[in-house]
Order: structure tokens, then C-alpha cells, then sequence
């Protein structure tokens, strides 16, 4: 695998004006940086592509474990440059945004690892079962795989709705497996098993025990909980000096000590549990909209002493 001969790095040249239209100041810390290592290492490689690229024997049989860091940030052409980056920028920006930059930092690192050994456990799976041994001699490099396994997260993260794939309208939850066949369709010279390694680590942190494992490694140095952070952050605004009133940090009495999603569960149990109340009761009564916790039969002399410490408290 060698590179092609440099002359006008038009995909380059695109991929600046890309990151100018969306404005470095818009783009997150770690995205930005990743990016710009791309590019430096595009610029300045630090070994000819046939030294960092991943393969079966060159990293497995050869033991040249340094080509696991090297190969998704390395890139054959402006153009396989310019297609991953822009790729990353469109990702990067909503994860980085969703899940904060420490945590997508750690992702992206884990991630460029372990598709390159998902990576080499296919080929040698598929150079066993076809009985072909060329398999195990494919070299690979580019960040296309993490880009997969990004992808894969935030169509978790971001559900619903359909991507428009060559014409053909898919819902989102599927549109990277329909992506990777129609990318190796177009483009024969792509590493389908590179691909189908970022689409296969995304599933293992999404539905399987990846996430829990980068958690306990991490030793709770990371916060994976979006409701945990954002109920910290309010946490430490209420007590900032400056603010005059005297608000609880602690929200768990308004909640329950509920995560947003059992809130909303909750909630949702509650108001059909409402619709069912209302039709089949002769009271006025109507319980308050939201989540509320379902309390034990009253006697009507507990109900209104109940109501009068209410209105005490106001």
C-alpha cells in the first residue's frame, strides 16, 4: 500500500474550507483535536503507509502492536482524508456535545483500538473459513471504522427518524449496515471488514458489555449518566456565593432520587393511570399533571390535615 502521488490536495484544500464554513469556535475540543491530528499526520506521516497499516500478519504474526495507534489516523489520499473527517465533524459535534469531551476522548481511544483487533480476528476468521490465507495479508488504514462505530452511537443516542442512503429511505437504526454495503458496492478497494468492525464495536457498547466495562475501567473517573451529570451541574450552580436565594443542591427531593428516564417512565404510567381514574370516578378530583408517587388509602380527616400543612408552608 503506498500513497498516492501528492499534486493538488483538493480534498484537503475542501476539507479546510469545511471547517471554516462551521467555525472553529463551534467545534468541540475533542473533535477539533482529532481532526487536526488527522490532518497533521496526513501531512507529516510518521511512517510510509506499508509501516502503520493493520493486518494479520504484519500486527498479529509480526507482533507490530504499534500499528493498532497508527492505522485510523493515518489515510491513503486527500480524499479518503477529506470523506472521514467530514464524516467526523457531522458525528463528533452532536456526540462530543451529548456525552462531553472527557468521555467522548475516552470512547474514540477505545474505540481505535478495539476495531483494529475486532478488525484482525474477521480477517483471520474469513481467511480460515474461505481458505484463504490472502485475507490474512490485508492492510488497513483510515478512522472509517470508528466513524462506524460513532455511528452506530449516535443513532443511539439520537433515534428516530430515516437517512436517505443512495436514494433509498431507511430508518436511522439501520441505515449503517445499509451504508456499508453500498460504501463496498461504490467503492470495491474500501475494507468491508474494517467497516464491519466499527459497526460491531458501536453495537458492543450500545447493546452489549463494552460500556460496562470502559466504566468499571475507568474506576468512576468518567461519568456515564447524562441525568447524573446534568443534575451535578445544577447541583453546583445552586450553591455559588453570589446567588441570593437559598436553594437545596440536592434535587432527589423533588425527584425521588429518579434518573430523567425513570422520571419520564413514571410519568407516563401515571398519566394513563390518570385517563383511567378520571372515567371511572364520580370525584372532581384530578391528580396533578407529571410524576407523582402513589400514596397509601387516607382517611379524609389525614387528607385535610395533610392539605391545611400544605397551605403552612406557604
Amino acid at each position: 500500500m503506498q500513497r498516492r502521488q501528492r499534486g493538488v490536495d483538493v480534498g484537503l484544500i475542501l476539507l479546510l474550507s469545511q471547517v471554516f464554513q462551521f467555525g472553529l469556535e463551534n467545534i468541540p475540543p475533542v473533535t477539533l483535536g482529532t481532526l487536526a491530528l488527522n490532518v497533521f499526520l496526513f501531512l507529516k506521516p510518521l511512517k510510509p503507509l506499508l509501516k502503520v497499516c493493520i493486518s494479520v500478519d504484519q500486527s498479529y504474526y509480526q507482533k507490530d502492536w504499534q500499528r493498532l495507534l497508527l492505522a485510523p489516523v493515518h489515510h491513503a489520499d486527500d480524499w479518503h482524508l477529506y470523506f472521514n473527517m467530514v464524516s467526523l465533524l457531522w458525528k463528533g459535534i452532536k456526540l462530543e456535545r451529548k456525552l462531553g469531551s472527557i468521555l467522548f476522548g475516552y470512547i474514540i481511544a477505545v474505540f481505535s483500538v478495539l476495531i483494529g483487533i475486532v478488525y484482525m480476528v474477521l480477517e483471520f476468521a474469513l481467511a480460515g473459513l474461505l481458505n484463504d490465507p490472502s485475507y490474512k495479508m490485508n492492510c488497513a488504514v483510515g478512522f472509517s471504522g470508528v466513524l462506524f462505530a460513532l455511528k452506530v452511537l449516535n443513532n443511539h443516542h439520537h433515534p428516530g427518524g430515516t437517512s436517505n442512503i443512495m436514494g433509498i429511505h431507511v430508518s436511522r437504526r439501520y441505515a449503517c449496515w445499509l451504508e456499508l454495503v453500498a460504501i463496498h458496492l461504490c467503492s470495491p478497494g474500501t475494507s468491508f471488514a474494517g467497516h464491519l468492525a466499527g459497526i460491531l464495536v458501536g453495537l458492543m457498547y450500545t447493546l452489549g458489555p463494552l460500556k460496562m466495562l470502559m466504566k468499571a475501567t475507568a474506576g468512576g473517573f468518567f461519568c456515564f449518566n447524562d441525568s447524573v451529570r446534568q443534575r451535578d451541574y445544577y447541583s453546583g450552580y445552586s450553591r455559588h456565593p453570589s446567588y441570593p436565594y437559598n436553594i437545596p443542591g440536592n434535587y432527589d427531593m423533588y425527584t425521588g432520587g429518579l434518573t430523567e428516564e425513570e422520571q419520564f417512565e413514571r410519568a407516563l404510567r401515571n398519566s394513563l393511570h390518570d385517563r383511567g381514574f378520571s372515567a371511572g370516578s364520580h370525584s372532581n378530583e384530578r391528580r396533578p399533571y407529571g410524576f407523582w408517587f402513589p400514596s397509601e388509602q387516607l382517611s379524609e380527616e389525614e387528607v385535610r390535615r395533610q392539605r391545611l400543612n400544605r397551605f403552612e408552608r406557604w
